[in-house]
């Protein structure tokens, strides 16, 4: 019998480093499922922060405090955000409605026929809007994961969340309607 042979059927007997070989091989995907949990809370802690701060926001904003300068309110939101995300970048996006009613389901238009979107149709208009209306305020947040579990599976290690609030702008001045944009 050769000296291998023997190695191995004395090694197969014995049971003490089984529990080594077994962690071993269940170790790394138990840690990269144990840091995709902690990634995914955290981002929902993420969106719980940016949902909060935007509420608040769409509650100031219909008692005036920011009726003069919106750049306030996206200050005091992009503020909020960065206390506890450093190094988020905040973006928004405003979208004016002469009332609730006016606002529709996005229609995309095609006017050329040559099978390439031209623009999309909301029944608003970017900006602020005027007196009474209606403001649809949506804050976007991208941050760097904490965890580098998505590098390793190939995924980009930022991320970007959204949240979004309907704000009613106090009537400060006589209204008018407003005209939505079109493509065409």
């Amino acid at each position: 019998m050769s000296p291998v042979s023997a190695l191995l059927r004395r090694l197969r007997r014995h049971e003490r480093g089984v529990a080594l070989v077994e962690f071993a091989l269940t170790a790394p995907v138990f840690l990269l499922i144990l840091m995709g949990i902690f990634d995914y809370c955290w981002q929902m802690y993420a969106q719980q922060v940016l949902q909060g701060v935007v509420a608040k926001a769409g509650r100031d904003a219909t008692i005036e405090i920011y009726a003069n300068d919106q750049s306030k309110l996206d200050a005091f939101v992009s503020s909020q955000v960065r206390k506890v995300f450093k190094g988020a970048e905040v973006s928004f996006k405003r979208r004016a409605y002469d009332d609730f009613s006016k606002m529709v389901e996005p229609r995309a238009v095609d006017y050329d026929g040559d099978g390439v979107i031209d623009c999309v149709e909301d029944g608003g208009k970017a900006g602020n809007g005027g007196a009474d209306d209606v403001i649809l305020y949506t804050a976007s947040m991208r941050f760097k994961r904490v965890l580098p579990v998505w590098r390793m599976l190939g995924q980009s290690e930022y991320t970007t969340l959204s949240s979004t609030t309907v704000l009613r702008n106090q009537p400060f001045a006589a209204g008018s309607e407003i005209a939505a944009e079109t493509c065409g």
